[in-house]
């Protein structure tokens, strides 16, 4: 072999060193690795964070629609039937917000002016007048038809209570949201919905 030769296999080798030297050096590669995978990781975590307080917080919703119903079915909260039990719509509002309290909280005005808590409470004339769907106008909750008007004794009433979850993690927002209000380009809350349909007592 010429010198020649020689130099250029040397040449070969010593460049080849480093960078055997570089593919087998795993300082660092831990930290490679999680910020790789951090936001995929993290988007799993929010979300199942996310769900999981929903779920608890539909829960609630639904124990809230059960205890009022509860009350109205078996004469305990009246409307305007000139007993001690009659209560306003708004203190009906309070006391379903005292029901949830724990998790949703309401506004100091959400009694009169709802926001994120709506209540369709109504006497059906008719079991088949039941609704069976959720109000809508396009994309939002349409409250038009909302009412205050439970039933007397051994009436069918319904309750229906809607609630806007709003939805913390911005990255899964768009994959948990069900309510875009007019204008907004995101939606940003969850519609939770929990209801009671029942016939009342002979108080």
């Amino acid at each position: 072999m010429s010198i020649e030769e020689k130099a250029s296999t040397s040449r070969a080798r010593s460049f080849r060193g480093p960078f055997r030297r570089l593919l087998g050096d795993r300082k660092g590669a831990t930290a490679i690795e999680f910020a790789i995978l951090a936001l995929p990781f993290f988007i799993v975590v929010f979300a199942s964070i996310e769900t999981f307080v929903a779920f608890a917080g539909e829960q609630l919703l639904a124990n809230a629609t059960d205890t009022l119903a509860r009350k109205i079915r078996t004469g305990e909260i009246t409307f305007n039937q000139g007993k001690p039990t009659d209560v306003t719509e708004a203190q009906f509002r309070q006391a379903f917000c005292d029901e949830i309290a724990i998790m949703m909280t309401c506004s100091t005005t959400e009694a009169t002016e709802p926001t994120k808590l709506y209540l369709d409470v109504r006497e059906i004339a008719d079991l088949g007048d039941f609704p069976d769907a959720v109000p809508r106008v396009g994309s939002d909750l349409d409250t038009s038809g909302f009412q205050f008007a439970p039933g007397g004794p051994r009436d069918f009433t319904m309750v229906r209570a809607y609630y806007r979850w709003e939805v913390i993690t911005d990255l899964v927002r768009p994959y948990v949201t069900k309510l875009r209000a007019a204008g907004d380009s995101m939606p940003r809350d969850y519609l939770m919905v929990a209801t009671a349909t029942f016939r009342n007592e002979d108080y």
